[in-house]
């Protein structure tokens, strides 16, 4: 399978190929080996980009972080800690076949409804959108700007 270039920028990855022929990576902050789906290949440019670019350290990226929302398990795909011990940036990953829509901004209003982020990212790789959270609502901003 191949995957397209994303608007970030590029990544190591550590690959192998499991007993079935499919493509796994190394995910080091959870610490375990993960298919290469196409949504997998976008989060891991945005952890990556998280780390070099943001200057966030491993420990201050959380995947799959639990979000109880109406007593329903769900789970943000990325939310990166805060110097403050709080979740500041919430990413929710598309593959890149998938438009960023009305429907993915809902879904991420709905888990910081629950995490309070300051900052909300949406991505398939290939676009990205970054809204500002604050009391009067979500403003728009560039691209992945320099968080705290």
């Amino acid at each position: 399978m191949s995957y397209p270039k994303l608007s970030f920028p590029p990544i190591e990855l550590r690959a192998r190929h499991n007993a079935n022929g499919r493509t796994e990576v190394f995910d080091k902050i959870r610490g375990r080996w993960l298919v290469l789906t196409p949504e997998e290949w976008v989060r891991r440019h945005v952890v990556g980009y998280l780390l070099t670019a943001c200057g966030f350290t491993e420990q201050q990226i959380v995947e799959e972080y639990p979000v109880n929302i109406n007593g329903l398990a769900q789970r943000a795909d990325i939310v990166a800690i805060g110097s403050n011990q709080r979740p500041l940036v919430v990413v929710e990953c598309k593959e890149p076949s998938v438009k960023i829509d009305h429907g993915v901004f809902s879904q991420a209003v709905r888990y910081n409804s629950v995490l309070g982020c300051r900052y909300v990212v949406l991505t398939n790789g290939i676009e990205t959108f970054t809204w500002h959270c604050s009391s009067k609502g979500y403003t728009p901003i560039g691209f992945f700007p320099h968080f705290e």
